[in-house]
C-alpha cells in the first residue's frame, strides 16, 4: 500500500492534469497510512476528502485556509496550562480567541457555572470534533482533518459530563459570532423533552442572530433512535445532520424525519432499512470515528484513538468542515450566504436509500469533493 501512495503522490507531482488525488502522508495508527483508519474521509465509504484537498489546492486555500469555524462543545485540549495538555495534533491548528462559558468547578461535575477566557477541554469530546474538522494533515503521524487549514474558534460550553444548559449556549452562539465565525458546529442535542423552538427560546434568537450576520449553523441531529430531529439541530435555519455506517447504512441511533437535512459519517451499527441490501443491522458493528484525543474521559493529560466515539456528534464536523471548504473554495462566490450554502451541500449529497430526499438520508451523504468541483 505504502508503494501505491508514494507512486500516486508522485504522479501528481509530474502531471498537474492526473486524476490521483493529494495524499497525505499520515502515518495512521497502526502505521499503515491514515486511509487504513479514517474510512470516513475516502470516496465512497466517506466524504472523499483527497478530492476537496486538490480543490482547495487549486483554489489556492488549502485545507480552507482563512476561513473561521466555531466549535461550541466541551473545549478544546488547544495548548498545555497547569494540569491541561495540548494535543500533539493540533500543535500546527490555527487557533483564534476563544472563551469558557462552563468554567471547571471544585468537582468538575457541576452544570455549566463560571467563566474564564480558556477553554481546556476536560471531556474529550470536543477535542474529537475539532480533530475530525482541523487535525493537522500532512505532517507524517496521525491521522487527518477534513478542513485542516480552517481557524478554529474554541468555544467551551458543556461541562466535564458533556451536560450544557441554554443560557450557556446560547451565549456561546452569539460570541462565536462576534468573534468572526462563518460556521458554527454544534454537536449534541437537548433530549427527547425538548419539542418546540418555545423551550429554548434564546438559542432560537441566538440562531436568528447568527444567520443575519450571514453564519452557517451546523448540529446533530441526535442520538435517541427517534423519528424527529432533536434541537437545535431542529431550528430553523441550521442544517441537521444524521449519520451512517461505513456501510452506507443509516446508523441505528440516529435520529431521522422530515427535518432532516443530510447525513454524514458517524459509525456504529446499522439501522435496519427496508430495501437496503447493505445494511446489516444483525451483523457486526462498523468502525467507529477515529480522531486523536483523550484516551478515557476526562484523563486530560493522556491521548490516544478510542474506539467507542460514533453518533451524530461524529458526523456533523463533516458537515461543517466542508461548508468551510465550499466558503474557501469560492465556487459560491467571495461571501455565500447560509441558504446557498445549504442549498449546494444538498445538491452535491449523494443519494442513498430511495432515490430524492428522504426522513432517513435527507438529500443524502455529504460529499466534500463535489462540494468543492468548480463547474
Amino acid at each position: 500500500m505504502r508503494t501505491l501512495l508514494v507512486l500516486a503522490v508522485l504522479a501528481a507531482l509530474i502531471s498537474p492534469t492526473t486524476a490521483h488525488a493529494w495524499i497525505p502522508d499520515d502515518k495512521g495508527i497502526g502505521g499503515l497510512g491514515w486511509q487504513a483508519d479514517q474510512w470516513n474521509f475516502l470516496p465512497g465509504t466517506g466524504v472523499d476528502a483527497p478530492r476537496a484537498w486538490d480543490n482547495l489546492f487549486a483554489a489556492g486555500r488549502p485545507g480552507g485556509k482563512g476561513v473561521k469555524i466555531a466549535v461550541l462543545d466541551s473545549g478544546a485540549a488547544y495548548r498545555s496550562n497547569g494540569r491541561f495538555k495540548q494535543s500533539p495534533e493540533l500543535k500546527s491548528i490555527r487557533f483564534a480567541k476563544g472563551y469558557d462559558f462552563c468554567a471547571r468547578t471544585s468537582d468538575g461535575f457541576n452544570a455549566c457555572e463560571g467563566r474564564d477566557a480558556y477553554p481546556n477541554d476536560d471531556y474529550g469530546h470536543g477535542t474529537h470534533v475539532i480533530s475530525t474538522i482541523a487535525e493537522t494533515t500532512g505532517n507524517g503521524v496521525g491521522l487527518t482533518g477534513l478542513a485542516y487549514g480552517a481557524t478554529i474558534i474554541p468555544v467551551k460550553v458543556l461541562n466535564a459530563r458533556g451536560e450544557g444548559d441554554e443560557a450557556t449556549i446560547a451565549a456561546g452562539i452569539r460570541y462565536a459570532v462576534k468573534q468572526g465565525a462563518q460556521v458554527i458546529n454544534l454537536s449534541f442535542e437537548f433530549g427527547e423533552g425538548t419539542t418546540s423552538a418555545n423551550q429554548i427560546r434564546s438559542i432560537a434568537a441566538a440562531v436568528r442572530y447568527a444567520r443575519s450576520k450571514n453564519v452557517t449553523l451546523v448540529a446533530a441531529s441526535g442520538n435517541t433512535k427517534s423519528s424527529r430531529v432533536g434541537f437545535p439541530a431542529a431550528l430553523p435555519g441550521v442544517i441537521s445532520v444524521g449519520a451512517v455506517t461505513e456501510r452506507g447504512c443509516a446508523a441505528v441511533y440516529s435520529n431521522t424525519g422530515d427535518g432532516l437535512d443530510l447525513v454524514a459519517p458517524g459509525g456504529g451499527r446499522d439501522m435496519a432499512v427496508p430495501g437496503q441490501a447493505n445494511c446489516l443491522p444483525n451483523g457486526p458493528d462498523g468502525r467507529p470515528i477515529f480522531q486523536l484525543t483523550f484516551a478515557r474521559e476526562r484523563k486530560v493529560t493522556s491521548f490516544g484513538y478510542p474506539g467507542d466515539y460514533f453518533g451524530t456528534s461524529m458526523a456533523t464536523p463533516h458537515v461543517s468542515a466542508t461548508a468551510a471548504l465550499i466558503i474557501a473554495s469560492g465556487v459560491l462566490g467571495s461571501k455565500p450566504t447560509p441558504d446557498q450554502i445549504e442549498a449546494h451541500l444538498k445538491a452535491t449529497a449523494r443519494d442513498l436509500g430511495v432515490p430524492g430526499v428522504d426522513s432517513i438520508y435527507g438529500a443524502g451523504m455529504v460529499d466534500a469533493g463535489a462540494a468543492t468541483a468548480r463547474p
